[in-house]
């Protein structure tokens, strides 16, 4: 049986791929209005800072709050901020009100609404996939962000063209579909009553992440992988100085790893990783690194893409089997809040990605940034099957 034939998860994957889709959306529509209000670079940068911000300060609130509370209303409740704060830009572009301030002020609404639905999204996962079916589970609901990676920033352009309004509209009804798709999750369990509010319930999934071995040495591979190995940034420099392409060449490069990493969900939604799952893991992260290395060393833009490709393949099995095992080691009255924590280091991981890459290629150049991003990557995966033996010798995700 299809893991969509499944009513539990069909819904769950349904509702992931609205919201994703929306929030997708809303990059491309919030980017291109405020390059228009300011014409600053420096504001686009203000972008990530302020959704990040709020998620970083409300993070174990809200895993404390998945665990305490039903994770499908807390999900629907973010959701449905993120609705409003999406309808309310729509209304103020409409209306020719909407100023740069009230669009921060937006972008921090739905960072603090993301803070709250993502760690109960990943602990409600479990719960929804079927018996024996997480890891395919898993590479199914990471399919959600690929598919609307590639699809959702033209729908958005698109929609953005007819008109500003259009876009924030879109994205307000697709976050509403998505709170209509949780309102069907139909389980038999909820989430089990979490510690009563104190310091120690807050940050326990701190202290279960620091005291689990093969938890910690995920989570900070994936933090030490993604901060070393992020080229992404650097795209647009590849594409016209190096690659010697023009716009066109620039989004085949932004779309590149998004195809190799749906191509490989396609594969790990079928077969399962049925031996050595830590090893292919810190396999999966050495190829990251390696295709990394190529991609700096080349200068043909048909190698750029194969190595791209190879990048969000590699990347996407190497995420399936450590949100996996995140999922199956931690107790089930703990799983919003490790995850929270999970959702943490990856988001840093991610901005300050960014920032490691444009930093050292100020230092150092663009491709010698690069290369020595790969290059750490690949340490970083060595160092760790050494530092993390129980993690390399995991046999089996179940």
């Amino acid at each position: 049986m299809s893991l969509l034939d499944d009513p539990p998860f069909r819904y769950f994957f349904l509702g992931r791929l609205c919201s994703e889709f929306a929030f997708q959306m809303g990059t491309v529509a919030v980017a291109w209005q405020i390059y228009a209000l300011t014409n600053s670079p420096l504001a686009l940068g203000l972008i990530g800072l302020a959704e990040f911000t709020p998620t970083a300060l409300l993070t174990f609130v809200a895993g404390h709050v998945a665990d305490r509370y039903d994770r499908r209303r807390v999900i629907q409740v973010s959701l449905g901020l993120q609705a409003l704060a999406a309808a309310f830009l729509a209304w103020g572009s409409v209306a020719g009100w909407l100023t740069v301030a009230q669009i921060f002020a937006m972008i921090a609404v739905i960072g603090a609404a993301s803070a709250f639905e993502t760690p109960a999204a990943a602990a409600l996962l479990p719960m929804v996939a079927p018996e024996g079916k997480l890891q395919q589970a898993s590479a199914l609901s990471g399919g959600t962000w690929q598919l609307a990676t590639i699809g959702a920033p033209a729908l958005g352009g698109l929609a953005y063209t007819v008109a500003p309004g259009l876009a924030y509209e879109v994205m307000s009804g697709l976050f509403l579909a998505s709170v209509v798709m949780s309102a069907f999750i139909r389980i038999e369990t909820t989430a089990a009553p979490a510690d009563p509010p104190s310091l120690r319930a807050l940050f326990a999934g701190v202290a279960f992440v620091r005291h689990n071995a093969a938890i910690l040495g995920t989570i900070s591979l994936d933090l030490f992988a993604v901060l070393l190995g992020g080229a992404t940034a650097l795209l647009p420099i590849f594409a016209r100085d190096i690659l010697h392409t023009g716009p066109e060449g620039l989004g085949l490069l932004r779309g590149a790893p998004a195809i190799g990493a749906l191509l490989m969900t396609a594969v790990l939604a079928r077969h399962r990783i049925e031996r050595r799952a830590g090893m292919r893991m810190f396999q999966a992260v050495v190829i990251f690194g390696g295709a990394t290395v190529v991609f700096a060393e080349s200068r043909s833009l048909t190698l750029s893409l194969a190595a791209l490709l190879v990048m969000g393949a590699a990347d996407t099995v190497s995420v399936v089997i450590r949100s996996s095992l995140v999922q199956i080691a931690t107790p089930e009255q703990m799983r919003g809040r490790v995850n929270a924590v999970n959702f943490l280091f990856i988001n840093a991981s991610n901005q300050l990605g960014e920032f490691e890459s444009g930093l050292t290629a100020a230092w150092f150049g663009t491709v010698p940034a690069v290369l020595l991003g790969g290059l750490g990557t690949i340490l970083v995966a060595l160092l760790w099957m050494k530092l993390f033996p129980t993690l390399r010798e995991l046999e089996r995700l179940e």
